[in-house]
């Protein structure tokens, strides 16, 4: 996940709260609206609270907080994990271990390391979120689905590809969006192709081809992501002739849809491992026309 990516999932679940900037000057420098400058002045902010009232006091740790969400906004991101980790333990100490506040921060704090290769980590905090809004909301609410889905998605980040299906197989039971399930398909046919279990990866990837091809059509740059994946798939599979009939049709689908620029990216991809199926099948003359 990139810096943006991060830090806008931070803003849309309510958990990044730093507070509000200045109001603007003609000099950037003097309003304090640089980010260098805005670090500096969180940082003298919880240095006061710090020496006003201790480090185990609310004010000093949302003040630490908003430091934090700040250093991810501008890419410190271990200084973000630091000030994280040292935030939920403050937070646990004052509010308790299962506490909403608590849990803000702990989700925090997993998508920092999460954003930082740091997925063994993540995939702890998540479990421990999972468990909390199984206990609090019940295990098909949106927020508990959610954090299931994260916590399927560390674990497969850090190996651990068994416990990952598992994890992708109870969301999409649980999971009401239908576009999500599909999310959580690829998830999962990526689990299972790195346990080796690469023939139900190709039935999930499948389904999601299906989906997409009636929801967006089949030259949609989504649905021809998925199509050339399905391809790969088969690869790996060792279905060779499923193989080469599948990114066949996908690079004509792609040839078609040209004129974007994403699909004409993808359809090099496609053409490229087209040829490679084609030299696995035998069939060299046709893979050397496509160099």
């Amino acid at each position: 996940m990139g810096l943006v990516s991060l830090w806008r999932n931070l803003m849309r679940r309510g958990r990044a709260v730093p507070p509000q900037d200045p109001a603007p000057s003609a000099d950037p420098e003097a309003s304090g609206r640089t980010p260098g400058l805005r670090v500096a002045s969180l940082e003298r902010t919880l240095d006061d609270k710090v020496q006003r009232h201790g480090s185990e006091d609310p004010r000093t740790i949302a003040a630490r907080n908003n430091l934090a969400n700040k250093y991810a906004q501008i890419g410190r991101r271990e200084a973000a994990r630091l000030e994280f980790e040292r935030t939920l333990e403050e937070a646990v100490k004052v509010f308790g271990e299962e506490h909403p506040q608590t849990d803000v921060i702990r989700e925090n704090l997993a998508w920092i390391c999460a954003d930082s290769a740091r997925p063994a980590q993540a995939a702890e905090l998540w479990e421990v979120l999972l468990r909390h809004r199984t206990e609090r909301l019940g295990p098909m609410a949106s927020d508990t689905v959610e954090a299931r889905t994260r916590l399927a998605d560390a674990l497969r980040r850090s190996g651990e590809h068994e416990a990952a299906v598992a994890h992708y197989e109870r969301a999409i039971e649980d999971a009401a969006d239908p576009v999500e399930r599909e999310r959580l398909r690829v998830g999962l046919s990526m689990a299972l192709s790195a346990a080796g279990r690469y023939e139900e990866a190709v039935r999930q990837l499948r389904l999601v081809l299906a989906q997409r091809s009636r929801r967006l059509g089949s030259r949609h740059h989504d649905t021809l992501v998925i199509h050339h994946r399905l391809g790969r798939a088969y690869t790996q599979a060792g279905m060779d002739r499923e193989a080469i009939d599948t990114l066949r049709e996908a690079y004509r689908n792609g040839l078609a849809a040209v004129g974007d620029p994403e699909i004409r990216m993808l359809t090099f991809k496609m053409r490229r491992d087209l040829a490679g199926a084609y030299s696995a099948a035998g069939r060299h003359r046709e893979a050397a026309s496509l160099f």
